[in-house]
């Protein structure tokens, strides 16, 4: 068939198909149509017969809610005018550390902390083991974003405390009062402000949650107590260790300084009277005047030597430190306190015995060395304090003046 013929025959039947649709069309048809759509759609209907609203006059913008109001103890209040006055004596604390790749490259590693500016000097209290490997480099952070050199005036490690310095004289310090913990309770509000996981300037609340802590420091190769310590449920993390706990007039009580691994709400602060005492002798002398009994620091708790050693060495007590020697001419000789007298072979090991047992300082019983240095911790040179020692099975008490510790040279 001829193509012309084709496409002649096709038009013909569309144009047929196409009026008789246009002739059949009904509007019923379209009706039944949307029926049907509208069976199987959700039916959505109003609550109410709808009227036309008149036109509202402008209204102002809402006044932002009075927080003393909304909040009977004004405890928003509070947190909101402790974080305005305070938030900007708390600093980010970096430190830089190198260590040597291949080919003695060197590649830096940064860690962050907090710190509390102490007074209007750039004097910076933080952790220890915030700035502890900061071999090269360390950098301070203020509330205006400006960076400042940090210089450590001088670190305690025993209570994982340092303190540092910013010399800039165009700042405006903004020192943290410091409080007290005396007469702190357990369920009392406390606030904490760090730099948690970078994010500067974080304001936390909790509860104290118990007082009189003690927790081991936080110190590479030292087995240290730290005492007095507050534990609190106030949320802190990763970098904001060296930051404050405030109570609810602003002033500091403490310094966030650990929490429990794997925990939630168990976090730990070193008390202020710590921190006074030592920020001041940091300040003062570049290092905390420390005093000591004068015995050697190998002397074994009783408890380490095993129960049948202790009952045969017969030495009327199970607990207690064995003095193995004295410090000629240190504060336990002059105190009239023995040291060994004889050495006998114990397990093919010659032993020194014969020296007392040191039972209790200043009042308080001791099992090991530990407990010594804690009970001596919060005293200062030329203070008299009473020990307890058994010495042939029989208790004695003893007065000791206490002597400033020798610096390690």
């Amino acid at each position: 068939m001829d193509p012309r013929a084709r496409v002649a025959i096709l038009s013909s039947i569309i144009t047929a198909a196409l009026v008789y649709a246009a002739l059949e069309w009904r509007p019923d048809a379209s009706a039944s149509a949307d029926a049907a759509a509208e069976d199987s759609a959700p039916r959505i209907t109003f609550a109410a017969p709808f009227e036309t609203v008149p036109t509202a006059e402008p209204q102002p913008p809402p006044r932002p809610a009075d927080v003393s109001q909304d909040s009977p103890d004004g405890d928003e209040r509070n947190n909101i005018d402790i974080y305005r006055r305070y938030s900007r004596s708390v600093v980010n604390v970096a430190s830089t550390t190198y260590s040597y790749a291949f080919f003695f490259r060197a590649v830096p590693e940064t860690g962050f902390g907090s710190g509390v500016v102490i007074d209007d000097e750039g004097h910076i209290v933080t952790n220890y083991h915030v700035i502890q490997d900061a071999n090269a480099e360390l950098v301070v952070t203020l509330a205006d974003r400006s960076r400042h050199a940090g210089v450590v005036v001088g670190v305690d490690p025993r209570n994982d405390l340092a303190l540092i310095r910013v010399d800039a004289d165009d700042v405006d310090w903004v020192p943290l009062p410091m409080g007290t913990t005396c007469g702190l309770q357990v369920g009392q509000k406390v606030l904490a402000i760090g730099n948690p996981f970078g994010l500067d300037r974080t304001l936390t609340t909790g509860i104290v949650s118990s007082l009189g802590r003690a927790i081991q420091a936080p110190v590479v190769n030292r087995d240290i107590i730290i005492e007095g310590v507050i534990q609190t449920d106030a949320a802190i993390n990763q970098g904001n260790s060296g930051g404050p706990l405030l109570n609810t007039d602003g002033e500091l009580i403490g310094i966030n300084t650990a929490i429990v691994s794997g925990a939630t709400g168990i976090g730990f602060a070193i008390p202020v009277e710590t921190v006074r005492r030592v920020t001041g002798d940091l300040h003062t002398y570049g290092r905390v005047r420390r005093v000591y009994l004068g015995i050697d620091p190998r002397s074994p708790a009783l408890s380490s030597l095993g129960s049948p050693l202790v009952q045969a060495l017969r030495l009327g007590t199970d607990s207690g430190v064995l003095i193995t020697g004295l410090t000629p001419g240190g504060p336990a000789e002059a105190a009239g306190i023995r040291g060994p007298t004889r050495l006998e072979p114990i397990g093919g090991v010659y032993f020194p015995l014969g020296g007392d047992v040191i039972v209790s300082v200043d009042g308080r019983d001791v099992r090991g060395l530990a407990d010594v240095s804690a009970a001596l911790e919060t005293r200062r040179p030329g203070d008299v304090v009473p020990i307890g020692v058994v010495r042939g099975g029989e208790r004695m008490e003893l007065e000791i003046e206490l002597q400033e510790e020798p610096v390690a040279r």
